[in-house]
């Protein structure tokens, strides 16, 4: 992988990889870049997918440094804004909280509940900028997500929860009552963050366990999450080529055209 720092390196789509996949293109070249919120997980990669210019962030670093709290979710956003970026894929594992789902499924859910408290959750540091966020997700890259394999499933919530612990029992079995089918760590403020940047951004969820108070045992623990996100990397890496390849233009979508006459306190690279 050749090292730049060229402003000639862009992209129009991105890919931020989650935990176990901390690579995607062959071939790449690695953009450093800085921005007025510190540095991003890891410099940023440039390649081509399916004919188009693809950038990838691994958003706990390379070798997984930065637990989900400690990760500069607003330097990721800026940075691949800064190169372009109009549309974000984002892969993820997740626990199950209900029966709807099951370790192994892929998942695009519709809603997101944040239950996060430590983290900087907007570029917003004065003035009066509201997000509209009913709808958090991009409809056009989540339909991209959800067409790329027929064994994807469309719809549900994922409540984000601060980590780096995993649930008790008490509160998986809370979180399920609510009707959320998904828990994780990492989705907030990241896709807060994307709408603000002007990005289209869907996750891609992967089923890694059943949460804590959804089955009797132990509970769910950090290896058996890993090794089943090893276990479908292929099928991860594979199913977002065919996303890729398939994006809508995002030209007019609500999640970039929200701004329009807002008037923005804060930088949106261009």
């Amino acid at each position: 992988m050749t090292a730049s720092r060229s402003a000639d390196v862009t992209a129009d789509i991105a890919v931020i990889g989650g935990s176990g996949f901390y690579s995607f293109l062959s071939g790449a070249t690695e953009r450093v870049v800085t921005t007025p919120y510190g540095e991003p997980s890891a410099p940023i990669a440039v390649g081509e997918v399916a004919g188009r210019s693809v950038a990838f962030v691994p958003r706990h670093g390379k070798h997984h440094e930065a637990p989900p709290h400690g990760i500069n979710y607003r330097a990721n956003a800026w940075a691949l804004r800064s190169l372009g970026v109009r549309q974000v894929l984002a892969p993820c594992a997740v626990g199950g909280l209900r029966d709807t789902v099951a370790p192994g499924d892929l998942v695009v859910p519709d809603q997101l509940v944040d239950r996060t408290h430590r983290r900087v959750g907007s570029f917003v540091e004065s003035g009066a900028v509201h997000l509209p966020f009913a709808d958090p997700y991009c409809p056009g890259v989540s339909a991209a997500l959800a067409g790329a394999d027929g064994d994807v499933r469309s719809g549900g919530t994922m409540v984000v929860v601060e980590g780096p612990r995993f649930s008790t029992r008490a509160e998986s079995r809370h979180y399920a009552d609510q009707g959320w089918d998904l828990i994780n760590m990492t989705g907030a403020p990241e896709a807060a963050l994307a709408r603000e940047m002007g990005q289209c951004y869907a996750p891609l969820a992967l089923v890694t366990d059943m949460d804590a108070g959804a089955e009797s045992g132990e509970g769910v623990g950090q290896e058996e999450v890993f090794a089943l996100f090893r276990a479908n990397l292929e099928r991860l890496t594979g199913l977002l080529a065919s996303a890729i390849e398939s994006l809508p233009d995002p030209e007019g979508c609500a999640c970039g055209s929200w701004s329009d006459g807002v008037e923005l306190t804060y930088e949106v690279p261009r």
